[in-house]
């Protein structure tokens, strides 16, 4: 287990904290209340390790919506090809464009995948043309668009449980 934003003092999570993901995977409106009763514990338990989880970044909770029926017309997926000695300064100016919602390193054809809202594709167009290339280090984009979502499920549980 890795340690995050708390100074190095990440003690990762045990078999409560699990639960309690495996709980709010399922219905991220759960109330802490409810999760105590399932659980055993203490609603203040509960507060106090939901806080923990969220503060250490093991987890957010957040409305997940779809995007094509929010009125975006283009959803997509971006892979970037940038010169490796400058991936950190693209990635910090990459997570400055609001369109781009998620960004991760990746193995496989490109360096950088990013997935992109946007209203339109003069939208798209001023994204990559007007703001991702004028990026130091950007080389290469490109670009997937996403038609219709079929399988969206966030109820991964953790690596840890003992199924």
């Amino acid at each position: 287990m890795s340690s995050h934003k708390n100074g190095g003092k990440n003690r990762g999570i045990d078999g409560t904290d699990q639960e309690i993901i495996k709980l709010l995977q399922l219905d991220g409106r759960i109330p802490n209340t409810q999760i105590a009763k399932d659980l055993g514990i203490s609603e203040a338990t509960v507060r106090t390790r939901l806080n923990r989880l969220i503060v250490e970044e093991y987890i957010q909770i957040v409305a997940v919506s779809n995007p094509l029926k929010l009125g975006f017309e283009t959803v997509g997926f971006l892979k970037i090809d940038v010169d490796i000695k400058k991936i950190d300064y693209v990635t910090q100016e990459l997570k400055k464009l609001k369109p781009i919602w998620f960004i991760v390193l990746a193995t496989g054809e490109s360096d950088i995948y990013t997935e992109f809202v946007v209203k339109s594709t003069e939208e798209l167009n001023d994204l990559i043309f007007n703001k991702i290339y004028k990026i130091d280090g950007v080389i290469r984009t490109r670009t997937s668009m996403i038609l219709k979502y079929i399988k969206r499920r966030y109820d991964c549980g953790t690596a840890f449980d003992e199924d």
